[in-house]
């Protein structure tokens, strides 16, 4: 018997905070020295995506999906002239649903699940000793929601030549995470049903090189290793390996100009993983002063990814009429309608504004829209049957230098 997904979208809301609440990051760690002054900052963030609806009456009609309300904050110290101590603690509201499978079964409340939306709060502490050629670091972070719990764990170190133009970064982590279920999220008669628990050992080797005073190149490779519960309990029907592996491979290179003082920041990523996703992004953005203070960076980002090996495609049935999911293929061992999971590609254009008030004060803005579609999957064929998504996120921030 096939239960009615409970449709939360708790994951996306992690992934998706994880990347677009990042507060004032460095594009390239290389540094050996700590920081001179510390920094508190604070940002918000507001996220809300769309599809099309899955019924007669609102097909071609877009309806909201996933509505987010995120606010962080973050406090970096320095201390004795050789160490460093970063703290960041984070709140998030992720309210509305998801389709249970490909587009369409959506809830019959129109994908509200509660009013007051799924809360979560997260935080992380982190420690840095500075050496003469390198750093040295530790850190720890917790996230805690009602149906979710992660902890983790994490070293990294730096080393530097000698004339300071080359970094080597060398970095692990442990993730370990617990899932909670229930009847209400799995199955439509009421069990008691145990936790499920996931585990992620992680590594990542870098090299940055500084070519000239205006080119800064890196690169990094990164690989995981992760065993447990990757079935997602809202989703109907799936199920999924217990075992994920992924590698990742990043290049950037930043280059400033001197005549208008700008510096144009590219990357390509590309990533893989057992679950037979092959994906690749190109990001690019411009970073241009203005007078008095102002700071424009408009930003593209381009995505497209294959699908995983156990994707189910929309049928014929399921075209007809979307209030009932594709028959999962007998005998199948593995199986996901997830569109998360199938071949797509997707754009984002941005901007960010930024204003500095003053030496201590530096306010900004940050808009951006992004839009998935199937038919722009460069590798594999995009399901037709899954209709486009649109999200929309507006980030608002400020920092002040101690």
């Amino acid at each position: 018997m096939r239960s009615h997904s409970k449709a939360k979208s708790n994951r996306i809301g992690r992934v998706l905070l994880g990347a677009a609440l990042s507060l004032p990051s460095v594009q390239f760690v290389y540094a050996d020295a700590p920081p001179e002054r510390g920094v508190v900052s604070m940002k918000y963030l507001n996220y809300q995506d769309s599809q099309s609806g899955d019924t007669a009456l609102t097909a071609g009609m877009q309806r909201e999906r996933i509505a987010v309300n995120a606010i962080s904050l973050m406090v970096t110290v320095p201390i004795a002239g050789k160490w460093s101590i970063a703290t960041s603690f984070m709140e998030d509201s992720v309210s509305g649903a998801s389709p249970a499978y490909h587009s369409s079964g959506f809830p019959a409340n129109n994908g509200v699940s509660g009013a007051s939306g799924e809360l979560r709060h997260a935080g992380d502490l982190s420690l840095t000793r500075y050496f003469s050629k390198g750093t040295l670091g530790a850190g720890v972070s917790y996230s805690k929601e009602s149906d979710y719990i992660s902890r983790s764990g994490s070293l990294q170190g730096s080393w530097s030549t000698e004339d300071k133009n080359t970094t080597v970064n060398l970095g692990g982590s442990f993730t370990d995470d617990i899932i909670k279920l229930d009847a209400s999220n799995v199955v439509a008669v009421k069990r008691q049903v145990p936790d499920e628990k996931k585990q992620i050992i992680a590594g990542l080797l870098g090299v940055t090189r500084v070519l000239s005073k205006s080119d800064i190149v890196q690169f990094n490779l990164g690989y995981s290793n992760g065993n447990g519960y990757y079935t997602d309990p809202y989703k109907n029907p799936d199920q999924r390996p217990r075992d994920r592996n992924n590698m990742t491979l990043l290049t950037r290179w930043n280059h400033h100009f001197k005549g208008s003082d700008g510096t144009i920041r590219l990357s390509w990523r590309y990533y893989s993983d057992s679950f037979g996703i092959r994906s690749h992004t190109l990001g690019g953005e411009y970073v241009q002063p203005l007078h008095h203070g102002w700071t424009i960076t408009p930003l593209l980002r381009l995505y497209t990814q294959c699908g995983a090996d156990f994707y189910v495609p929309v049928g014929p049935a399921e075209q007809a009429n979307p209030s009932i999911a594709t028959q999962v293929p007998a005998g199948a061992l593995f199986y996901t309608e997830d569109q998360r999971l199938s071949a797509f590609g997707a754009v984002t254009a941005g901007v960010k504004i930024s204003k500095q008030l003053s030496r201590e004060w530096l306010v900004d803005l940050k808009i951006e829209k992004y839009e998935q579609r199937q038919q722009w999957a460069l590798f594999g064929n995009g399901d037709p049957g899954v209709t486009a998504f649109h999200a929309r996120s507006f980030q608002a921030g400020v920092s002040r230098q101690l």
